[in-house]
């Protein structure tokens, strides 16, 4: 009876503080906007501009790094967390994202086990890379990989994992006039 409580106290626990991180999202942005369609749209009205990251990671390592987890969505991720989180934790956290239209993350945490994030090194060629990894995602139809974090996703529920996490990198670059 114990180990029963104890399991439902952390799972309340492991909510609350999910809920909490949720809760000071910001609500512009729901899910009507977190289509691939308009996040290709927005990523190619940043062609050949001049961007710059108010911190963090220049702007080739943020297109590098949405490329990588678009791209291990198809191909596999290099590591995954426990089995128990992607069970549990993970599941519920995008299930709140999901709803919220937006998510919050650590903007400087690589995906676990991915190489650096300096290749292509420019910026117009980590763009083109993060776009053709969008192209690559809205073609496939077949099976996609478990999220490191979330586990099993659909196509439509990957499809808006990925532009809420490029949408919530994309807070921290500016176009420079």
């Amino acid at each position: 009876m114990k180990r029963r409580q104890l399991l439902g106290a952390a799972a309340l626990g492991g909510l609350a503080l999910a809920t909490a991180g949720v809760a000071g999202l910001p609500r512009e942005g729901q899910a009507s906007a977190t289509g691939l369609d308009e996040a290709r749209e927005r990523l190619a009205g940043l062609r050949g501009r001049t961007l710059r990251s108010l911190s963090g990671w220049s702007p080739a390592e943020v297109f590098n790094h949405c490329a990588q987890s678009i791209e291990y969505s198809m191909d596999g991720y290099p590591q995954l967390r426990a089995d128990w989180f992607r069970g549990s934790l993970g599941p519920l956290a995008f299930a709140l994202f999901s709803a919220r239209g937006a998510m919050r993350h650590p903007l400087g945490e690589a995906i676990p086990g991915a190489p650096d994030l300096l290749s292509p090194a420019g910026q117009d060629a980590a763009l083109a890379r993060l776009e053709a990894a969008f192209e690559r995602f809205a073609r496939h139809r077949g099976p996609l990989q478990p999220h490191f974090a979330y586990g099993a996703l659909s196509h439509a529920e990957y499809g808006q994992a990925h532009v809420m996490h490029l949408y919530e990198h994309l807070t921290l670059i500016r176009i420079d006039a």
